[in-house]
């Protein structure tokens, strides 16, 4: 039995908030943060857990960046949503979808922490759904907010959590058919993550 905390691949969804063209060059750190969602979508593409997906007004901000964009769509030719509202729950596809597969617990990664990632989170806790934030795949344009977003959103009931912790407990043990493809996931990170 998992702990109300505790995220496994049966009951997670993975919901990525508006990576855009024009929005992530100004996002503080946005390599790291753009290179913790690619990890994060690959990882949850392996496991089979859901990955939902908006963007905020895309004729102003642009579409999704190509790296995260080809992950989301995969072969298919995929719509992304857009919004107006800064909460991703007012796109009722994207709670819909949540509760069709019966997924309790999400987990959320995007732009910006105090703004879209933050509604978003609110709502879904008033929505009666658990909601992690992925803390590493998440950013502001300014540190002081990302920071203060992150205190609120525990405060309020998230669970914050890391990429990889978010993997692993996915995986919940090496004995998993995909711990051997993941472990790569998790190589080829490392080394992207350090320096030249």
């Amino acid at each position: 039995m998992n702990h109300a905390t505790q995220m496994s691949t049966a009951d997670t969804a993975l919901l990525v908030i508006d990576v855009q063209e024009k929005l992530l060059p100004k996002i503080h750190a946005a390599a790291d943060v753009t290179r913790n969602i690619a990890f994060l979508i690959d990882a949850a593409r392996l496991l089979h857990v859901p990955v939902a997906a908006t963007e905020q007004y895309p004729r102003g901000l642009g579409a999704t960046v190509p790296e995260i964009g080809q992950r989301l769509r995969g072969d298919k030719q995929v719509t992304i949503p857009d919004k107006v509202a800064f909460s991703s729950c007012a796109v009722p596809s994207v709670v819909e979808g949540f509760r069709r597969d019966a997924r309790t617990k999400i987990l959320l990664a995007g732009i910006e922490s105090h703004v879209c990632v933050l509604h978003t989170a609110l709502d879904l806790l008033g929505l009666n759904f658990r909601v992690f934030v992925a803390a590493d795949a998440v950013g502001s344009r300014y540190p002081i907010d990302h920071e203060v977003a992150l205190r609120r959103l525990e405060q309020a009931g998230c669970v914050p959590v890391t990429s990889e912790m978010c993997v692993f407990e996915w995986l919940g043990g090496s004995q998993h058919a995909q711990f051997k493809a993941v472990s790569q996931l998790v190589q080829a990170r490392m080394k992207a993550l350090q320096p030249a």
